[in-house]
């Protein structure tokens, strides 16, 4: 195999400068397992500083030399050529600040700037300069922000760009976003939502195809996977705006339909003798076994046991504090620690099952593969749980997963995570092969974002704060799209952008803003209040009449108790006192209006 990369190509190497030699031009990096390569810069190659959605571009080129000091983390994008055993040339490089330990996305803005920009490119690209017109919103939206002909509308891509609007409100306090967020919950709620009163149950339509000014209700799912049938995750994302909303406005009505919707998890998708949720039933009977859902019949997977936690419930506790919520993550977590790992036979999580929890191996497209980013998310969603109510078999697992997943989850060489691998290696392998190809989703770099962040803001550990500045780079170095906003599907290996087919779309089934604004939102929670010790401020719309003893809950997240304090609020804009600074909680004025409420949370001590 002397002859088996006989030809050029172009490629990235993700490094740590070991040494820059400015009169041969030559450049010595380290990648993240410790590999080293010479890479010339004898071509004069470009350099810019990384940069923000709606930032210009910031030229680095003259400034390279001074730039290189050993220990500095960055990307170069160049040529190999197969000859004198292989040489590496230079065309661009990318710093991640301008101090060698500089990282420009642990700036206290950036990911509220990014926030912004993703809303502006949303609203834009839904309503144009009119008035919030639901009736107008449409899945589809092309990469510029373009509709396409497709006139559906997808009850969770609406639920999902609500939810991103009402996070753009809680970091920055523009109306503009909570008026989108607000109007789309009522919209949900007009046209998807299903009360059955018989079975004092609330479930949601897959969504609605506008033709005029009639509609056609769109029962059961129009996805592949899920034709023809009622998916547990639909429903769960369905609640995914409106609850992040409700934690803004404190409407009862958003929580009463969240009630409503997890009795019908619990009367009609729960396994009251093997436990967990199964993950379809049937749109006639509601039953989970019924022979109509061929493959689908009596699944348990990924989505509808653990998603519950980060789409929708752990926002419900934060809003009420209520402890039947607890108790349904506890579960969820438990069962998640209990039935998932598969460590003997992978180093990925087992994610779908039998009823009996035996593990299913030849579903659908899923066969005996991982998602990478299901792993990472178990991590995040684990130690977020172990906030609330620690227990080592929380913590063990979630740190046993952010050790191994660089080595078989990531890319070594040029940064970032990848999509879907096989969970064993055959034969004489030694790596884990790709299912389909190598290319890296928006989604799952948030994952590894937000697992590593909050692995090093609760846990600590400069493994766990290298991994996470490495994913945080590789996102924004590559995933932002600085001609026509937002944020990619998917990137090559390499990092440049896959434009093809569905992933050439900044709207579709699989993306609403929701990753994007999530991740956006958390990001800026850990860095800032976990490991950067900076203040932030969080904004509210409530009615005071709508919330117990007018009693307002402010905690961003799951953190750790006493990790973070209120520093100080403000009500319309004037000095308020009637807070309890270690509880997290503001106690509203007793008026029948809302009131504008923003608080200024404090982290206790710096990492």
């Amino acid at each position: 195999m002397a002859d088996a990369v006989s030809f050029s190509f172009s490629d990235t190497i993700a490094g740590y400068v070991v040494r820059f030699d400015s009169g041969t031009r030559l450049l010595r990096l380290k990648t993240s397992d410790g590999r080293e390569f010479d890479v010339s810069l004898a071509g004069d190659p470009s350099a810019e500083l990384v940069r923000n959605l709606d930032e210009p571009y910031i030229d680095a080129s003259g400034h390279i030399d001074e730039m290189l000091s050993p220990g500095r983390f960055l990307f170069v994008y160049g040529v190999h050529y197969p000859e004198h055993g292989g040489r590496f040339e230079a065309k661009r490089l990318v710093f991640l600040g301008r101090g060698a330990e500089d990282y420009r996305f642990e700036e206290g803005s950036w990911w509220i700037k990014q926030i912004e920009s993703l809303a502006d490119f949303y609203k834009r690209a839904q309503f144009g300069d009119g008035p919030v017109d639901f009736t107008e919103y449409r899945t589809e939206i092309r990469l510029g922000g373009d509709k396409t002909a497709s006139h559906v509308q997808e009850t969770d891509t609406i639920s999902r760009l609500v939810y991103g609007m009402a996070s753009a409100y809680l970091l920055t306090g523009k109306d503009e976003y909570l008026e989108v967020a607000e109007r789309g919950t009522e919209y949900l709620r007009k046209h998807m939502r299903v009360v059955d009163g018989e079975e004092d149950v609330v479930f949601w339509y897959h969504g609605i195809s506008v033709d005029g000014d009639s509609e056609r209700k769109l029962f059961t799912s129009e996805f592949s996977d899920d034709y023809d049938a009622i998916p547990m995750y639909e429903q769960i994302y369905a609640l995914a705006g409106p609850v992040q909303t409700y934690r803004v406005t404190g409407d009862v009505r958003i929580k009463n339909d969240a009630d409503a919707t997890i009795r019908l998890f619990d009367k009609f998708f729960f396994d009251p003798e093997q436990g967990g949720y199964y993950s379809h039933i049937d749109p006639i009977l509601f039953s989970a076994d019924h022979e109509s859902l061929g493959e689908n019949a009596e699944r348990k997977n990924w989505n509808s046991v653990g998603d519950h936690a980060p789409a929708y419930l752990i926002n419900l506790y934060l809003a009420t504090g209520d402890q039947k919520y607890a108790d349904f993550l506890e579960y969820t977590f438990d069962t998640i620690a209990d039935r998932f790992p598969d460590y003997k036979n992978s180093p990925f999580v087992q994610e779908r099952f039998f009823r009996d929890w035996s593990h299913d191996k030849a579903h659908s497209w899923q066969q005996d593969r991982a998602v990478v980013g299901h792993n990472l998310k178990i991590a995040w969603n684990l130690m977020r749980m172990n906030s609330l109510k620690a227990k080592p078999a929380y913590e063990e697992l979630a740190r046993k997963i952010g050790e191994i997943m660089p080595a078989v989850g990531s890319d070594v060489q040029r940064g970032g995570w990848y999509d879907v691998v096989e969970r064993v290696k055959q034969d004489d392998q030694e790596t884990y092969r790709f299912a389909w190809h190598d290319r890296k989703a928006w989604w799952q770099q948030e994952q590894a974002i937000l697992a590593y962040l909050i692995l090093n803001g609760t846990v600590g550990g400069d493994a766990n704060l290298r991994e996470a500045r490495q994913a945080q780079a590789f996102y924004n170095t590559f995933f932002l799209d600085h001609d026509e906003g937002a944020v990619y599907f998917n990137v090559l290996a390499s990092g440049t952008p896959y434009l093809l087919g569905t992933e050439r779309l900044k709207g579709s089934h699989s993306m609403s803003m929701y990753h994007s604004a999530e991740l956006c939102y958390l990001a800026a929670v850990y860095n800032n209040l976990l490991i950067n010790g900076r203040e932030m401020d969080f904004h509210f719309q409530p009615d005071p009449t709508g919330l117990p003893d007018r009693i307002l809950r402010v905690s961003p997240d799951l953190l750790p108790a006493g990790s973070v304090r209120i520093a100080s609020v403000e009500i319309d804009e004037k000095p308020y006192t009637d807070f309890d600074a270690e509880a997290l909680t503001v106690r509203l004025p007793d008026v029948e209006s809302r009131v504008k409420v923003k608080v200024r949370l404090r982290p206790t001590a710096k990492k």
